[in-house]
């Protein structure tokens, strides 16, 4: 079965804070958008599994227009916190790049 990463143009995930992550999946056509979109697996409930959070603090965008689907949730520790490890998020889309559709 095709993965997020098979499809899409680009995952990435950033910063969003210090407090927030933010992941963002960037389709180059319509159709692709169509397909990650509407993935019975990419859901909150996902999300929440993979990056060990509530389902109900993930926020999911669904940007048609610019075909990108866009993910927002909390960190489990904040920016530069002494446990954290990835201060700028650039490597948290590995996980998601990597949910079947």
């Amino acid at each position: 079965m095709a993965k997020i990463k098979d499809v899409a143009k680009y995952v990435k995930s950033k910063n969003a804070g210090p407090f927030w992550t933010t992941l963002e999946i960037y389709c180059e056509t319509f159709e692709d958008y169509r397909i990650i979109s509407q993935s019975k697996h990419l859901t909150k409930e996902t999300v929440a599994r993979l990056y060990d959070t509530d389902a109900e603090a993930v926020k999911m965008f669904y940007l048609e227009n610019l075909k990108v689907v866009k993910i927002s949730y909390p960190r489990k520790k904040p920016q530069g916190h002494k446990y954290e490890r990835d201060m700028h998020s650039g490597q948290q889309y590995v996980l998601i790049a990597n949910v079947e559709i």
